[in-house]
């Protein structure tokens, strides 16, 4: 008789012992009786429910818990104690939602091929997620401590500084031929060259003391304070890409000097977006930068030892009729 499906690993368990674990057992309320014991109105419980990225349930589904309850009256308080305004609300839940529903479905799919493939070896498939969904979830919010811990250094040292509103340099990379190379290789392959793309350029830019604001897709937001160390990591990613012995991607980079506006965890404004169209323009294996950024780095460097600027071709794209990109590279070498 075939056996294989008896020791096949059920996913479903992962809900019972999420259920059990995270929300204090089984679901005993509906949304309307979340609403009444938090105090708030139905339709405030339904906004903030897909404020998180969910779809509403009808209100008479048992689907929530006291868990839920008190995650409202948290965001609540919140608001009372004035951390969070009534107009930023959608926001702040919205910020959350994203970035920690990313979160859970890489976990999630890590979890359930780490057990699948290791049931037999570690024992019980419900005995190692009981264990690991608490130990997961400890270790989630130790980053977050630390992560609040460093940006608050950062925001301080701006502030002691009096430049808490000063320019920074936003940079956009992405993986030139991206979608060309997606079609070409497997699925493995492909997640792995993502997978080493953004830890190298992650390690690249919190080794400038920056800020990796998101991934999207092939391509990495990031921002550095230091106009110099900027020009160091976007050209230590073009360099990586042009060598074949590795595995980082080939790469276009643009940056842009100037204020920005940092809210929710995202950075916006006119910077942004020139670093954005920069990007889009600039060669495959080159990066281009700013007139802003060009001029401060020519001051840093006015032998030309540390780099090479040079202006290039007046250019038009959507929201700059007339661009003027500068293009920076090593300075060539000295016979």
């Amino acid at each position: 008789m075939d056996t294989s499906d008896e020791s096949a690993f059920d996913p479903s368990l992962l809900i019972d012992v999420a259920h059990e674990f995270l929300f204090d057992g089984q679901p005993t309320l509906t949304q309307r009786e979340v609403a009444e014991r938090a105090g708030v109105d139905l339709d405030v419980a339904n906004d903030l429910w897909r404020y998180l990225g969910f779809s509403v349930v009808g209100d008479d589904n048992v689907a929530f818990s006291e868990t839920d309850v008190e995650a409202i009256k948290v965001t609540q308080r919140l608001t009372e104690l004035g951390i969070v305004s009534p107009e930023t609300i959608p926001q702040f839940v919205r910020a959350l939602g994203r970035s920690f529903s990313r979160l859970a479905d890489w976990q999630t799919r890590l979890l359930l091929s780490s057990i699948s493939e290791s049931a037999d070896e570690e024992g019980p498939p419900l005995e190692v997620i009981s264990e690991v969904i608490p130990m997961v979830e400890e270790v989630q919010a130790y980053v977050w401590r630390r992560h609040l811990l460093a940006a608050a250094s950062r925001i301080a040292m701006r502030t002691a500084a009096d430049e808490s509103s000063g320019p920074t340099v936003v940079g956009f990379v992405d993986i030139v031929g991206y979608t060309s190379r997606s079609r070409q290789m497997s699925a493995r392959d492909l997640a792995e060259l993502v997978e080493h793309f953004e830890r190298v350029v992650t390690e690249l830019v919190v080794d400038a003391a920056g800020v990796v604001v998101k991934t999207i897709g092939d391509e990495v937001l990031f921002t550095v304070d230091d106009p110099a160390d900027a020009a160091e990591v976007a050209l230590s990613m073009v360099e990586q890409g042009e060598d074949e012995d590795v595995l980082f991607p080939q790469v276009r980079v643009g940056l842009a000097h100037g204020p920005v506006l940092a809210r929710l965890g995202d950075v916006f404004g006119p910077t942004v977006n020139l670093a954005s169209r920069l990007t889009s323009v600039s060669r495959p294996g080159r990066m281009l930068i700013d007139h802003d950024l060009a001029m401060v780095l020519r001051e840093l460097d006015e032998d030309g030892e540390r780099w090479r600027l040079r202006r290039t071709r007046r250019t038009s794209v959507k929201g700059y009729e007339h661009l003027e990109p500068w293009s920076l590279k090593r300075p060539r070498e000295r016979s």
